[in-house]
């Protein structure tokens, strides 16, 4: 990454950072009215992948051990990424804000055991950027969904805090994010889009399994849960019969 090296704030600020007058959402704009024209609620916003880029500019073990040798450098290079997200947002909303159903952002801030990092360089590092991003999507009056695979239960109490609405895509095999611990321990206040297990249950399950999996998550989950694989794509392990399958269990036939 080319911050690898870099020990000083300076250097940070001198970096070619991204313009915002190269935006254009007139593709974007044409996208969300087809799918508001064909019934379908719209979920949009900068994907807002901050934690991603951050590493990327670092390279992911010297993001991490920076957090603790240089955070002053680690945290000027994340705010300048999160303030070009956050005014692009901005541009956008008030552009075609209209035809924006909810604030749809995301990272994966966990792995199949636990989050990448510990709670507290999660809450001193990462979690500004989910507020900061948040509030802006709430002065659209924006509900906010967040994406991130992973285990990331530790930190689903800082994502609620920080005003989120609902978390995508409910990692099923991952510790800690089985549906019954994620409905008794944060359905009061979050939506849960996902848990449909990607994998094991839709690669290599047969139909009729899978229509018990659905029926089981509305059971837990309640009216307001949201269907959808643990994953945010579907590979081609995943057979058309078991696709249709969770399809026709969503919509109770």
């Amino acid at each position: 990454g080319v911050f690898a090296e870099t020990e000083d704030v300076a250097d940070v600020e001198k970096f070619p950072w991204p313009d915002l007058k190269y935006l254009d959402f007139s593709e974007y704009r044409k996208t969300a009215r087809r799918a508001l024209d064909e019934g379908l609620a719209f979920f949009g916003g900068f994907w807002c992948p901050y934690y991603h880029l951050v590493a990327d500019f670092f390279g992911m073990e010297n993001y991490f051990i920076k957090m603790y040798e240089n955070p002053a450098v680690v945290e000027a290079v994340t705010w300048h990424v999160v303030d070009f997200f956050d005014r692009a947002n901005e541009i956008l909303f008030d552009e075609m804000g209209d035809l924006i159903d909810v604030f749809f952002f995301g990272n994966d801030f966990g792995t199949q055991l636990d989050l990448m990092i510990s709670p507290d360089m999660f809450r001193k590092f990462v979690l500004p950027g989910i507020k900061r991003l948040t509030a802006t999507a709430k002065k659209y009056n924006k509900k906010t969904m967040l994406h991130s695979c992973g285990a990331i239960s530790s930190a689903i109490p800082m994502i609620i805090d920080a005003g989120v609405d609902g978390i995508h895509p409910l990692q099923a095999k991952a510790a800690g994010m089985d549906a019954v611990t994620l409905s008794r321990e944060f359905g009061r206040d979050l939506v849960f889009m996902g848990g449909v297990d990607t994998q094991q249950l839709l690669p290599f399950g047969k139909p009729r399994e899978i229509m018990e999996e659905v029926r089981r998550l509305i059971d837990i989950f309640g009216p307001d849960y949201i269907i959808s694989p643990s994953h945010e794509a579907l590979l081609s392990n995943v057979s058309p019969e078991n696709l249709l399958a969770m399809s026709r269990a969503a919509k109770g036939v």
